[in-house]
Order: structure tokens, then C-alpha cells, then sequence
């Protein structure tokens, strides 16, 4: 353990409140990477306007105010990753049972799980159904070598890197010709389907071996005002299975041209669509809606993770690559972007800032409005919890917080820097790391 932070610890033991500074850390939940603020709060009355409370930086026990910094990628805050993880459970489930505001009697909708593959780029090393790999080989589970290509100099790695910047449009364009497909099926028009009919739906983004985008979705079919209302009764698993196989075949998403070859991008020709029954359904074929909530949330973290890239932006792409453990596979697609971005006509796409994601910059989780309650209010009910239970323990110690109802909130905060100093991990985990010293201002990365 470093000297520094036990000083720190004892001095802050002997002159401050030290159960101040631990509960400040401790109300950060385990977070990893604590954004760091400085500046201040004032709560004022709104009839006298006196000041009837203060809070500045100087006066936090660890001198700045410290928030959890909710980054989804396990790899730069498990904690946090693992709330957001709950959250889209809680989200995806409510629009498959019922929950969180939305009645029961959607669990009796039409709805189905999907997964829409990309296209092929060039043949790579995979674990056929038959035992053997085309290189001769059988891989094992782990083989690193899976997802990699038989011949890398003629892996198709432009396309691959614009089939992630487009995969999010090609996703617009298929939801587009899905209700288009249940119209026609139903012998009615677009505006009369929307008069009976909404499609609603819940999908994550997921990095396949080779590095390409593929989405998982629920995708629902409910009454024209969404989750608490009736389809009408043609409305069928079936025929909604019918519609899926049909847009995705039509759906098609314009890429840009280059060196005289036009790019324009479909789903690949592996589509798997299970229907969901009931919350208990265990078969082979039907999926429960609750393993489908799990599925779900898991790939809304897991989905962030591309397999042997970066988990931050490129700023250099010869000294980030260096020592960083990405795999050549990745590399190849990090520089392809690189170069790429440098394109005039590609800058709309900015694959260089999103290189570390191999060109995909969409939402790893996203939802349609009427699906369910949103993550948005899924943490506001924490908030309100977190702040219900910091006033009652102001008042349990004399010191009550002002009614929020009859003052304005004043604040002003602006970023100081990300991490724990020694003492503070100290505090949070038990012992210090080997370096802990907070990110300063300006050397913030995106998560």
C-alpha cells in the first residue's frame, strides 16, 4: 500500500470527518471510473430568495464532487456495465410481460427474436456443424484464430468496415419495409396499417467474430396505441414471421462509391426468427420471454465490446496500436477506417473517430417509443429512491434538506478529471492500485 494514502487517510482521521469522506465514496456504488466536478450548488428559496443551502467543492469531503461515470463497457467499469445491464432487462422484459407501467395483456401480443447476420467479406475461420474448418483445421471453442480470415490479403476489409458505418441506416430502412410487407399482407394501406396496426421493438448490436455489427431484436406487433392496446386478430406470430423474412430480403441500405465500385448494403442470408410464447416456455424452437430479457441485456453490454479492438477512441493509430493487444484482424480494420475517414466524400461516416468500434458509431441498444418504459426513466426512479433515502438520513441526524417544492437549484459544475487518488481506493476497495492518480481535465475519453 502506498504511504501517501494511508497518511492522507489518518490526517483526514485526525482534522476531518472521515465517515463523511467514506459515505461520499460509497455512494458511488463500486463505480470504477468516477467523473470528478468542480464548482457548486445552491439551493434557493423561491419566495425570499435566501440561500438556504450551499455546496461548493472545497467543501465535499474529497474536495471536488464525485459521479459515477456510467460507462456500459465492462472493461472500463464493471459496476456500472452491470446497472446498465439491469436496466435493459427490467426495459426489455416490462414490454414482454408487463411491468414498469405496462399492463400484462402484452404478453398475449404477437412477438418474435430475431438476429440479422452481415453479409459475407470473405471466407474465415469458423466451427461448421460438419467438424472441420475449410483451413483443414477443427477449432476449438477459444481458437483465437475464429472469425479471422483464410486469407487476409483478400478479405474484403473496406466493405466490412462500411457494412458497420451503414449497418444503423440499413436497420431504419428494414423497419420501414416491415410495415410496408404487413399492410400488403393485410390488403390495407400504410395509413390505414397505422390506424390498427403498430410495430414495436427492442434490439441490441453485437460484434460477430470477424468484427461485424449484427443486431438481436424483439420485435412486437400491438394495438395502434401501442403496448395497451389490442392488434387486431390477423395479426399473427405468423404472419409478423412472414413480413420479417420478407423486408429483410428487400431491405437495402445506399453506400458511397469508390474507385468505380458502388457499395449498397443488405442483411446476410442467415436469419433466425423464434417465436416468444409465454414467461415459462422452455422448448427447442420458442424461446420464454424472460431468457430473451437476459439475452438481451446481456448484449447490451456485451454488444460494446469489440473482440480484440480498443475500448477507447484512436488519437494516433501507429503509437495506439503499439502494446495494446489488438489482434491483427482488428488492426487491419482500425487502419481501414483510418484511411477511409480521411475521404472527403466519406467524412459524413467519421470512421476515424470511431475506428476503436470498427466503423459502427450507431446505439448498441435501442427501442422503438411504444415498446416499454425507457432507461431514462428507469434511472430517474433510482435517483428519486437515492434522494428519498438522503433526506430521511439528514433527518434522522437534525439536519433536514429543503422541500424540493419550494426552492430553485442554482448549479454550475464543469470536469476536473476521472479515477480514484490512493486514499479514496483505499476507502472503496480495501488497498490502493498500482497507479490510481486521476485522469486531469482534458485528457477525458470517450467510453
Amino acid at each position: 500500500m502506498r504511504l501517501g494514502a494511508i497518511r492522507h487517510l489518518t490526517a483526514l482521521a485526525r482534522h476531518e470527518d472521515l465517515g463523511a469522506y467514506a459515505r461520499q465514496i460509497q455512494r458511488l456504488g463500486g463505480c470504477e471510473r468516477p467523473v470528478r466536478m468542480e464548482g457548486y450548488r445552491l439551493d434557493v428559496h423561491a419566495t425570499t430568495g435566501e440561500i438556504v443551502r450551499e455546496i461548493t467543492n472545497r467543501s465535499l469531503p474529497a474536495g471536488q464532487l464525485l459521479i459515477r461515470c456510467n460507462n456500459r463497457r465492462a472493461t472500463r467499469c464493471a459496476t456500472c456495465a452491470e446497472t446498465y445491464r439491469k436496466d435493459t432487462f427490467h426495459l426489455v422484459t416490462a414490454g414482454l410481460s408487463g411491468g414498469k407501467g405496462i399492463g400484462p395483456a402484452v404478453a398475449r401480443h404477437p412477438r418474435v427474436f430475431a438476429t440479422f447476420t452481415a453479409p459475407s467479406f470473405g471466407p474465415v475461420h469458423n466451427r461448421p456443424a460438419g467438424g472441420r474448418c475449410r483451413c483443414g483445421r477443427s477449432h476449438t471453442e477459444d481458437d483465437p484464430a475464429l472469425g479471422t480470415p483464410l486469407d487476409p490479403e483478400h478479405y474484403d476489409y473496406r466493405a466490412a468496415v462500411l457494412w458497420n458505418a451503414h449497418a444503423g441506416a440499413l436497420w431504419a430502412r428494414f423497419t420501414t419495409y416491415l410495415r410496408q410487407q404487413l399492410a400488403s399482407s393485410a390488403g390495407i394501406t400504410r395509413t390505414a396499417l397505422r390506424d390498427c396496426l403498430k410495430v414495436s421493438y427492442a434490439k441490441v448490436a453485437e460484434y460477430q467474430r470477424r468484427g461485424a455489427v449484427h443486431f438481436h431484436a424483439v420485435i412486437r406487433l400491438d394495438g395502434p396505441d401501442g403496448a395497451e392496446s389490442t392488434p387486431p386478430a390477423w395479426a399473427t406470430t405468423e404472419l409478423l414471421t412472414d413480413a420479417i423474412r420478407t423486408a429483410t430480403r428487400l431491405a437495402e441500405a445506399p453506400g458511397p462509391v469508390l474507385a468505380s465500385r458502388t457499395y449498397t448494403f443488405r442483411f446476410g442470408d442467415q436469419l433466425d426468427i423464434r417465436p416468444i410464447r409465454s414467461a415459462d416456455f422452455a422448448g427447442a424452437s420458442e424461446l420464454s420471454s424472460r431468457a430473451v430479457a437476459a439475452y438481451i441485456a446481456k448484449y447490451a453490454t456485451k454488444g460494446a465490446e469489440a473482440a480484440g479492438t480498443l475500448d477507447r477512441p484512436v488519437r494516433n493509430p501507429i503509437t495506439d496500436l503499439i502494446g495494446a493487444g489488438v489482434t491483427d484482424h482488428a488492426r487491419r480494420m482500425i487502419l481501414t477506417c483510418w484511411r477511409l475517414g480521411g475521404l472527403p466524400a466519406l467524412e459524413a461516416l467519421r470512421l476515424r473517430k470511431w475506428a476503436h468500434m470498427l466503423g459502427f458509431r450507431g446505439h448498441f441498444s435501442t427501442k422503438s417509443r411504444t415498446y416499454s418504459v425507457t432507461l431514462g426513466a428507469l434511472r430517474q426512479e433510482r435517483a428519486d429512491h437515492n434522494e428519498a433515502l438522503t433526506r430521511a438520513r439528514a433527518a434522522e441526524v437534525g439536519h433536514p434538506l429543503p422541500d424540493p417544492d419550494t426552492v430553485l437549484v442554482i448549479t454550475h459544475w464543469r470536469f476536473a478529471g476521472m479515477g480514484w487518488t490512493d486514499a479514496e481506493h483505499l476507502l472503496a476497495h480495501g488497498a490502493p492500485p498500482g497507479t490510481t492518480k486521476p485522469q486531469k481535465e482534458g485528457e477525458r475519453t470517450r467510453g
